[in-house]
């Protein structure tokens, strides 16, 4: 025996209104239609459901323990149209997001308070991530966004096929120097200046592209240090042992006050973005999560 659900909620409207045309009324449908689904009911169970008199309908008892199990039915369909409706509303939800360190300490918490004050229950669960791991977690489904940043000679299009992409921000580069190098205050410093100073690198995609630029102002430059922590990096250069280069998101999150930024004509910067798959932006607290890390 196999209960089609739709019948059985079409019983249970007939039994409170009464009366199989009362119950069409409920439904909005026509007495002859649901007739029709009430013996293809019976049919299904094998025995007469209701016993209909002047008045109405009456539910036998193979009816009155239907009824029981219809009630159990409609209150959980009720319970998860209000969950989806509060998921509708982006009131609840989880998304699953993995960014990389200086976005969860800057963007990311902007765009979770931003998402409180709208009144949305949304829990964001964070995982930090680089750029190609993020990207790994997307495509094994444990995250729902990640948040990565790319440069200009530095695409990532090829990792990220098949999903789409949203930019969140664009994020310049800075100098960073010691606060007594002798360059600190010229007026016009360019990374040519610095061919003869050792550096401090950060991450494979971060050093690429310091000496991409390097290499465009004509030197290759001497990295003597590597490192992803920019707290490190800066402790580094305020104590003269090399000069670097940080994005401005990582000086956000955290800034010496003995180091020198100074920012220069050839620091090319790069893109914050969000990579999803294709259709998460229709899924409410995804879209929410979405507006608020642009607005942040």
């Amino acid at each position: 025996m196999s209960l089609d659900p739709r019948r059985v909620l079409i019983f249970k409207e007939v039994v409170t209104a009464g009366s199989i045309s009362a119950g069409a009324r409920v439904l909005g449908w026509t007495q002859p239609a649901v007739t029709q689904h009430i013996h293809a009911l019976e049919r299904s169970v094998g025995m007469p459901l209701i016993l209909r008199h002047a008045t109405g309908v009456q539910p036998t008892e193979a009816g009155r323990a239907l009824l029981a199990h219809a009630d159990a039915i409609f209150s959980h369909l009720e319970a998860a149209d209000n969950e989806l409706e509060e998921m509708r509303q982006c009131q609840t939800g989880t998304v699953h997001l993995a960014a990389f360190p200086s976005a969860l300490a800057t963007l990311i918490p902007r765009a979770m308070k931003r998402m409180t004050e709208v009144g949305s229950s949304v829990h964001v669960r964070l995982t930090e991530a680089e750029p190609d791991e993020a990207w790994t977690m997307l495509h094994d489904d444990k995250v729902d966004l990640a948040i990565v940043f790319t440069y200009r000679e530095n695409t990532g299009s090829d990792v990220a096929e098949g999903f789409r992409r949203r930019r969140i921000a664009t994020d310049p580069v800075a100098l960073i120097l010691p606060p007594n190098h002798p360059l600190a205050s010229q007026p016009d410093l360019h990374l040519a200046d610095l061919a003869l100073e050792e550096w401090v690198a950060g991450c494979p995609r971060c050093r690429e592209h310091l000496v991409r630029m390097a290499r465009q102002a004509g030197f290759e430059p001497r990295i003597s240090h590597e490192t992803d922590d920019y707290l490190v990096v800066q402790s580094l250069v305020a104590q003269g042992l090399a000069v670097s280069v940080l994005p401005h998101i990582a000086l956000d999150a955290f800034r010496r006050p003995d180091v020198v930024v100074r920012d220069g004509p050839e620091l090319t910067g790069r893109t914050i973005e969000a990579l999803y798959r294709p259709g998460a932006e229709r899924i409410p607290s995804v879209a929410l999560t979405l507006n608020a890390l642009i607005g942040a």
